[in-house]
């Protein structure tokens, strides 16, 4: 028998399917927010290559943690986690686009910033939008 109403079907419907990239990317989040605490080396080395002001490395990670924080509560709230997911990708952009006027080809663009931006327009693709 089964107790499902149709309201009901339509609250489950409107979850992230699949949800796990949304956890996933929110773990990413988290701990990119804490090695960006006190930047460790390759971090801190990532903000000097694209000449991002020391004065303003605090700013990181409350934004981080706000994201990991969009992306959980988005599992309940879908509209919040595609809005998340959209100012990660937003974040990301802007932040190859430094790499590339700064002249940073190198791993920073490639592997940090790029792939980045790949997981998070994936995790919008697959969990909110297909």
């Amino acid at each position: 028998m089964d107790f499902v109403t149709t309201a009901d079907s339509a609250i489950v419907a409107a979850l992230p399917d699949p949800f796990w990239p949304v956890v996933l990317l929110a773990l990413i989040q988290v701990v990119d927010g804490v090695l960006c605490i006190r930047p460790v080396t390759f971090i801190a080395e990532c903000f000097d290559a694209v000449n991002f002001p020391r004065g303003y490395w605090w700013v990181t990670p409350p934004i981080k943690f706000a994201a990991a924080a969009g992306l959980i509560a988005g599992i309940w709230i879908p509209f919040l986690g595609a809005l998340t997911s959209g100012a990660l990708i937003l974040y990301f952009v802007l932040a190859i686009s430094a790499h590339i006027r700064a002249r940073d080809f190198g791993r920073n663009l490639f592997v940090n910033a790029t792939g980045m931006f790949v997981i998070c327009v994936a995790t919008g693709l697959f969990s909110f939008v297909i």
